[in-house]
């Protein structure tokens, strides 16, 4: 079976499984706790502390944010439908929807099924708000389409495999 957009799927395979690791690794590892726990990988640079969000970047909208798990899944049925129903796509854009999906699928399971966000990488030397590994994923894959929309690259060039062509 040939897929089109190979990459799109395995990007957001990667970010939805590193996610959902990471998350439940905190969940297992630390006490949700007020004032939240946190372990000092690099002391007043950057911690993991355990914390959960409502809303949704910087905690926007975490009073009545239920909506916000119907615009996950709205945003990732839509990715979807655009990996197998779409045009085929170069690399950037594989990548830059993929990792989109993987991070908006991560939060929306979370939203589903416990009405909030696990966060836990804390930047403290710049006093950034604490967020997950979903997030970092949804901002790799922003980058990635402005990289794909400056480059302009050829969309032939856009899967790995020999006979990758538009057909």
């Amino acid at each position: 079976m040939n897929w089109k957009n190979r990459f799109f799927w395995l990007a957001a395979l990667i970010s939805l499984i590193l996610d959902r690791v990471t998350k439940y690794w905190v969940v297992t590892q630390f006490d949700l706790t007020i004032p939240p726990e946190s372990w000092a990988l690099w002391p007043n640079v950057f911690h993991f502390t355990y914390v959960t969000n409502t809303g949704a970047a910087f905690s926007l909208f975490s009073q009545g944010g239920d909506w916000l798990r119907w615009l996950s899944l709205g945003v990732s049925l839509i990715l979807v439908a655009l990996g197998l129903f779409g045009p085929r796509m170069n690399r950037w854009e594989q990548a830059g929807y993929g990792c989109i999906l993987g991070g908006a699928a991560g939060n929306g399971i979370d939203r589903f099924l416990e009405g909030r966000v696990v966060d836990f990488l804390d930047f403290r030397l710049i006093d950034f708000p604490v967020f997950n590994i979903a997030d970092v994923f949804i901002n790799v894959g922003i980058v990635c389409l402005l990289i794909a929309t400056f480059r302009g690259e050829d969309v032939t060039k856009g899967d790995s495999h020999p006979d990758s062509t538009q057909r």
